[in-house]
């Protein structure tokens, strides 16, 4: 039987995913993919060989305790990489796809009888055949032809795997800063809720000096509610969101107490050119190419299935009536005259047309995906910088020249705490806009199969057809 002798690329799937394969007998699984999977220079690459079937992350090690608690992007992205059971689900699939592989390119066992003919016969005692073996010769190149669908299921599994693989890498980052952008909430808050409480205390002894109204006061005593009520809203979130994200990760009893980083520094994205890098190399696009293959490989498989199958059989047989040993050997084979496979191959074909319009469907909801998560990306990022850069310093300034004109006797103190009012709506805002940022950019890296991020995406236009 013909084997295919390239290795699959899994081998690059354990190492660049931190899973660990299990040596396997099944040296002659074919090579999931005929190009390399990943095509920028910042995504894993595929290995040479594929090592064996890879063995799941069990319940042993999943409980294996870790080290300690991780609390930066790179831990949560590493620790899902290597936990989460989506990626060990679809590394799973991939040996089941093999095995499938292996399974259609064997060739039928023979068949062993023993028959006892003429059984009660007066005139003797019967025929003997001992014994008698039938073997299934397979034409029309019909194994090798089950193998060709086989193998481009097993190239389906490998990108599903991979995509999986990024997917839960996206994930994780846009629930990594969407926490991280909610403890600087709670800070921003806290910080609010010290200087509103300072402002009672400023206003009581205007109050009792009659420089202010009891009207003024009760709006400090309302302002500094408003801000503590917000930050204990915003603490009773936070260990719903560490909670979510240790589910994220795959490790949903993961304790985390915080995470660390920053939420300075977003990526530059394009739309136009993450468009294109994500139709030319995201694994739904290229896997819905490939079912194209498979179903011009399965259309193949039925147009041969008609092509009868011969089988031959052999014998040794002995006649207890004349005391003789006789051999038999005989062919036998099917005539294809009223089933001749028509409504297999007509659904074969069907299933061909449909594949071809898949791969439309998924482009097109691909570049939808796209579309959303960067409109997201670039009104919250726009918004973000702009209170970076313009509202929050004016503010600041606002403030400081209010300050200075009420010490001086110019200005009502609640003229200052107004200018100190939209000091922090504006951080709020600018927290607020820097989390839908992040998130978004988290689900765009994971499209554009980011492995060094945050940071530029390296482009590339897609390969010519």
């Amino acid at each position: 039987m013909r084997r295919l002798a390239r290795v699959a690329l899994l081998a690059a799937v354990n190492g660049a995913f931190g899973c660990i394969g299990a040596k396997s007998s099944f040296d002659t699984v074919p090579s999931p993919l005929p190009e390399s999977v990943a095509v920028r220079g910042s995504v894993a690459k595929p290995p040479a060989r594929f090592t064996g079937p890879v063995v799941p992350a069990s319940a042993e090690n999943l409980a294996t305790p870790q080290a300690s608690s991780p609390t930066g992007i790179d831990d949560f992205i590493q620790l899902a990489i290597t936990k989460n059971p989506r990626i060990s689900r679809a590394m799973i699939a991939i040996d089941s796809a093999q095995g499938q592989y292996i399974q259609v390119g064997l060739y039928p066992n023979p068949e062993l009888a023993v028959m006892w003919d003429e059984i009660g016969d007066r005139t003797g005692n019967g025929i003997l055949t001992v014994p008698k073996i039938t073997q299934t010769i397979v034409t029309g190149k019909k194994l090798a032809l089950s193998q060709a669908v086989a193998a481009k299921a097993v190239d389906q599994a490998t990108l599903d795997l991979i995509g999986e693989r990024y997917a839960v890498v996206g994930s994780v980052r846009a629930g990594f800063f969407e926490t991280l952008a909610l403890q600087q909430r709670i800070e921003i808050l806290t910080e609010l809720s010290r200087l509103s409480e300072e402002s009672v205390k400023d206003g009581k002894t205007l109050l009792d000096n009659k420089r202010i109204a009891r009207l003024d006061y009760i709006q400090l005593e309302v302002e500094r509610e408003r801000f503590q009520a917000e930050r204990d809203a915003a603490t009773k979130e936070l260990p719903a969101a560490l909670r979510r994200l240790a589910a994220t990760t795959g490790e949903n009893a993961l304790a985390i107490s915080s995470v660390s980083g920053s939420l300075d520094g977003l990526p530059a994205y394009d739309l136009e050119q993450i468009r294109t890098v994500v139709l030319a190399t995201h694994p739904e696009v290229r896997s819905a190419k490939v079912a194209v293959d498979r179903a011009q490989a399965a259309v193949r498989r039925a147009e041969v299935d008609p092509i009868p199958n011969v089988s031959v059989y052999g014998g040794f047989i002995r006649q207890f009536e004349n005391k003789s040993y006789d051999g038999a050997a005989g062919v036998s084979m099917l005539i294809p005259v009223w089933n001749r496979n028509q409504g297999n191959i007509r659904s074969a074909k069907a299933e061909l047309g449909m594949a071809v319009f898949k791969v439309g469907q998924v482009e097109n909801e691909l570049a939808s995906r796209v579309a959303t998560s960067f409109q997201t990306y670039a009104a919250a990022r726009e918004r973000a910088e702009r209170f970076r850069r313009e509202i929050i310093p004016r503010a600041e300034e606002t403030y400081k020249l209010s300050l200075e004109a009420f010490k001086g006797g110019q200005f009502e103190y609640l003229r200052v705490i107004a200018a100190q009012r939209v000091i922090a709506e504006a951080r709020l805002e600018m927290n607020k806009s820097l989390s839908e940022a992040w998130k978004a950019a988290g689900e765009l890296s994971g499209m554009l199969l980011e492995e060094v991020w945050p940071g530029p995406p390296q482009m590339v236009p897609p390969k010519q057809p």
